[in-house]
């Protein structure tokens, strides 16, 4: 039986805490796929959106970003004036390949330490951090450090993006047994639809809910320009419900 599933709290009406009192760490939510080009960038985008739509302090960062910076500019876009590019895309490499390869090349490191202080910084600009990952599980971000790693490090609620297509079963119960298997257990799934499905595409979702261990929740297609802040907008509101259920 899946566990209960951690609720976002309410958001609080009190007076915010006097200077040089602690606070609670913003809640981290992560973003990660079965593969890259899933759509994990336009689910960051509209669970962005939608929470602050909600009146939520929430914010979005991509640690790591190979080949184009269009990823980013989305999310800033959605988060205008709040935190610099360099806050939101730390470590950016121009080819399109893992960034532990573009390291390499450069005879330079990055230590699991780096990376996540600079998530710490904008955690605390915030009350909900949404991090997008780089590929799946298995990407070699540095050295000795896989985003699987960095997820372990920072503990937090995970949302796996899959497509909704022959061959996502498998993938999808990989990522899920991956995540399980350094104690990860407040997942949830979102199901991305193409604009062509298949066969599978029709009962994909019965098998994963049956088989997963987690919410799945089905993301219908968004159109060719979906990736778009007016759009994200637009959609966002016609996804409120599926939205609310992949936090939930």
């Amino acid at each position: 039986m899946r566990p209960p599933a951690k609720k976002i709290p309410a958001r609080s009406s009190r007076r915010p805490p006097d200077k040089g009192s602690r606070t609670k760490a913003a809640e981290i939510i992560f973003v990660t796929g079965t593969d890259t080009g899933v759509g994990k960038t336009l689910l960051t985008a509209h669970l962005l959106h939608h929470l602050r739509e909600s009146g939520r302090n929430a914010l979005a960062m991509k640690p790591f970003c190979s080949g184009g910076r269009g990823d980013v500019a989305l999310l800033q876009s959605l988060q205008p004036g709040q935190i610099s590019d360099a806050e939101a895309n730390p470590f950016y490499f121009p080819e399109p390949v893992a960034p532990w390869v573009s390291l390499r090349q450069r005879g330079k490191k990055i230590s699991i330490t780096d990376v996540v202080k600079r998530i710490r910084h904008v955690q605390t600009k915030c009350e909900i951090l949404i991090i997008e990952g780089s590929g799946g599980l298995l990407v070699p971000l540095a050295e000795n450090l896989l985003v699987a790693d960095l997820i372990a490090r920072l503990r937090p609620r995970v949302v796996v993006v899959a497509r909704n297509r022959l061959g996502t079963i498998n993938h999808t119960l990989l990522t899920l047994e991956s995540l399980r298997s350094k104690g990860l257990q407040n997942i949830s799934v979102a199901l991305m639809a193409g604009e062509k499905g298949d066969l599978s595409s029709r009962t994909n979702v019965l098998v994963l809910r049956k088989w997963a261990g987690a919410a799945v929740v089905e993301v219908p297609y968004l159109g060719r320009n979906a990736a778009r802040k007016t759009a994200v907008k637009n959609s966002s509101k016609k996804m409120k419900k599926r939205l609310a259920r992949i936090l939930d």
